[in-house]
């Protein structure tokens, strides 16, 4: 199976060695799941977006066995609601990757592009991931949203607009106007 990313350039390859516990439980599902991607997943969507949906890494049976994020499980079947109900889909969401779903206006990135045991990822692997991440934050133009899904990914994308944690704490709801871009993020 043949993923391409809406933001070429800035994706792990397929057999990235930057974290040995991923790398090995990646080994350990294409061994048990030969037919499913089982590789880094690559981000969705569109990548002239004004609106980006930040995960956290991959679900097993969702993302890790299509090889897109958020599909396949009931996640995804709650975010793609959602997206189509505010106007962000093209097609018909059904858990497939060749369902010929598209996104307008809306991409989503997460922050660990790799599978990570129990969906617990170390921090090591977090730094590790976070430059793919920045770099797919970088590269998104007309970006002014951006939806964090959880701390992780609230982490990940404060630190991508070069804030600091303390001045912008993660909760449930919260709001953060974040400054513009920093030359770093380029």
């Amino acid at each position: 199976m043949e993923i391409d990313s809406p933001l070429p350039g800035t994706e792990p390859p397929r057999d990235c060695l930057r974290c040995p516990r991923l790398v090995a439980f990646r080994e350990q599902c294409r061994a048990e799941y030969p037919d499913w991607w089982n590789a880094p997943v690559y981000a969705f969507g569109d990548p002239d977006a004004w609106l980006a949906l930040a995960g956290l890494a991959p679900g097993k049976h969702g993302a890790n066995r299509t090889g897109r994020p958020f599909t396949g499980d009931y996640a995804g079947d709650l975010l793609f609601a959602t997206l189509a109900e505010f106007g962000f889909t093209r097609g018909c969401y059904d858990a497939r990757i060749d369902d010929g779903l598209t996104l307008d206006g809306a991409i989503i990135v997460n922050s660990v592009k790799c599978l990570p045991p129990q969906n617990k990822p170390a921090p090591k692997e977090i730094a590790a991931c976070r430059p793919f991440f920045e770099k797919q934050m970088a590269v998104l133009p007309k970006m002014r949203v951006v939806i964090a899904l959880g701390k992780i990914a609230h982490d990940a994308a404060v630190r991508s607009f070069g804030g600091r944690l303390a001045a912008y704490p993660f909760a449930h709801g919260a709001v953060h106007l974040l400054p513009a871009r920093l030359p770093s993020c380029r």
